[in-house]
């Protein structure tokens, strides 16, 4: 492919190329892995949002759904 700047007008097959090479590359780079208190939190997080809805739904159910 020629070196020209990204500003100049190209071919349809030069787009095609230039974006197939663009999406092939690491464009974040490579992520990190998580830490402990990181998973910790999510399982938290999730373990809470589950029993707010049991404790949400019953009180639903006994007061307004009957």
């Amino acid at each position: 492919m020629s070196s020209q700047s990204p500003f100049e007008p190209r071919t349809e097959e030069e787009a095609v190329e230039h974006a197939a090479q663009a999406s092939a590359e690491s464009v974040l780079g490579e992520c990190e892995p998580w830490d402990d208190w990181e998973t910790k939190l999510v399982w938290w997080s999730i373990g809470i949002g589950i029993a707010g809805l049991i404790i949400l739904g019953t009180i639903i159910n006994l007061t307004i759904l009957d």
